[in-house]
């Protein structure tokens, strides 16, 4: 299946298109999807991003009004600022995240005050209807016109169905699953619904975390917003350095080698079998470091406000089985399909069969969640399997067999399961299912030689990520670097800020997850 949103110009880029005739429409952005950076670049401008100057003009400015104001005047601040910071993009999409606000934050007093279950159960299917249809339109509706028309013309039915050229709004994913989390605990009553509508709004809004997480939850976020903060000498410091191995893992690491991943994956069949291993393992860096290097920058900014975010990353290509992965991956969004949808499916309560099934849809579900298109699908479900396998051996392994921590044994497992989800990367990173098949054969049926200057490359830039994050590991502390005396920490900074200098590229590249 082609790719998503992957053509067109930028005067496409501002309208509907249904049956070749162009519609006006009031809001629209250029869909990510798996289009290129190339083809990324040459359309709309994205939301502000965190390795832009824009962003690094808009900050300080921010910041400097913010500790000059009260704490009922800071939040009317964030919300002015979370507004204008999606805003940037296109003020035409405010009209989404406005609506969101509003609906769910009037539908969560309701379903409160509501004491007939049939009653708070209806206002929670209103609720569903208004975020998943925004969801679902946006992000999904030539999915599924496409996919039945597909299957009706493999069963010799031919469809004349008609695409729309809708354009995704940035981080919709995100502060959806945000705002369904925070009215479906208020349903299941395990918190009381904020009546103050702007602390809640700043809550949705929120700049640092509104375009790529991590997704807040509300008991989490909301009584750090309605409470006074005191930015301390320890939150500027920290936040800073968070933004700064932010920028360097994502300026450094993730674009430099972002155009030969590029390359790689948009014409694997020009490539040497090490080559595209090598573009391969190039996307496992990229990835990794473009989205735990966003984090890091969000973390850091909520820091110089006073309000912490939790981790998002705990160095999951640590992890010594696919399950531990998902416990240090996307840790936010790993707990929302757990919390919503794998407990809710009946967890792991009813049975080994079931754990496994279960297991299976949430990360259908999750696949689904990344993208409109079956890669997306199958990279999900293939995570669980392999979930729902580890679980299945785990449930028959004796309860008196306690692990035994053997250093061999545990560097094999962490290489075994490194190299497990770097292969699955392909289907995810891959425009369609024959450039990915494409990709694995040429990597299977092995052909041409071995670059000793791109195994080079390969192992500075692994060298470089071990040694950002065996410390952090080791110390389970991210800010380590703070408590490194000073020569090693001055020798740390300077040669990062070396790196960014002579490895960024001529443009800021949008972060990966912008696109979800």
């Amino acid at each position: 299946m082609a790719s998503h949103g992957a053509g067109g110009g930028s005067d496409a880029g501002w309208l509907l298109q249904t049956s070749g005739k162009h519609l006006p429409l009031a809001f629209a952005v250029k869909s990510l999807d798996k289009a290129p950076p190339s083809a990324q670049r040459g359309g709309p401008k994205y939301s502000m991003l965190f390795n832009s100057i824009e962003y690094f003009v808009f900050l300080p400015i921010v910041l400097a009004l913010y500790y000059c104001l009260e704490q009922r005047w800071q939040n009317r601040l964030l919300l002015v600022a979370g507004y204008f910071f999606y805003g940037w993009w296109d003020w035409r999409f405010l009209g989404l995240l406005l609506l969101s606000t509003v609906v769910d934050f009037f539908l969560a007093l309701v379903i409160h005050k509501a004491a007939e279950p049939r009653r708070r159960k209806r206002w929670l299917m209103a609720s569903f209807v208004v975020n998943f249809g925004m969801l679902g339109f946006f992000k999904y509706f030539n999915f599924f016109v496409e996919s039945a028309a597909a299957a009706s013309q493999a069963l010799g039915l031919p469809l004349d169905a008609p695409t729309l050229h809708i354009i995704l709004p940035a981080g919709i994913s995100f502060y959806t699953f945000q705002t369904m989390n925070y009215v479906i605990d208020v349903y299941r009553r395990e918190m009381e619904p904020t009546r103050d509508f702007l602390s809640y709004a700043v809550f949705v809004s929120y700049f640092p975390h509104l375009v790529a997480g991590p997704i807040m939850r509300a008991e989490v976020l909301l009584p750090q917003i309605t409470r006074r903060r005191v930015v301390t000498t320890a939150h500027l410091r920290t936040g800073a350095l968070l933004i700064f191995i932010g920028l360097f893992k994502k300026i450094a690491l993730a674009d430099s080698v972002a155009a030969e991943v590029e390359h790689c994956f948009y014409s694997p069949a020009s490539h040497t079998s090490f080559g595209l291993l090598r573009g391969l393992y190039f996307f496992s860096l990229q990835i990794y470091c473009d989205f735990s290097g966003y984090t890091d920058i969000a973390r850091g900014t909520s820091r110089l406000l006073g309000i912490e975010l939790p981790e998002n990353f705990n160095q999951p290509y640590f992890s010594r089985t696919i399950t531990e992965f998902w416990r240090r991956w996307h840790v936010s969004l790993s707990g929302w399909l757990r919390d919503y949808v794998y407990i809710p499916l009946g967890g792991n309560r009813q049975g080994r069969w079931h754990t496994c099934r279960n297991l299976l849809l949430t990360m259908l579900l999750g696949g689904l969640w990344h993208g409109a298109n079956w890669t997306f699908v199958v990279w999900g479900g293939v995570h669980g399997l392999c979930l729902a396998v580890h679980r299945f051996f785990l449930d028959r392994r004796p309860a008196t067999d306690a692990p035994r921590r053997r250093p061999l044994v545990t560097l094999l497992q962490i290489f075994l399961t490194f190299h497990l989800v770097t292969l699955l990367w392909v289907f995810f990173r891959a425009p369609d299912f024959s450039a990915a098949f494409t990709y694995l054969s040429g990597i299977l049926h092995w052909h041409g030689g071995v670059s000793v200057w791109d195994a080079g490359r390969l192992l500075f830039y692994a060298c470089a990520v071990l040694a950002l994050d065996v410390p952090q590991f080791r110390s389970r502390d991210h800010t380590v670097m703070l408590h490194w005396h000073w020569l090693p920490r001055g020798i740390a900074y300077a040669v990062m800020a070396v790196l960014i200098a002579e490895l960024h590229t001529d443009r800021p590249v949008p972060f990966i997850y912008f696109q979800f």
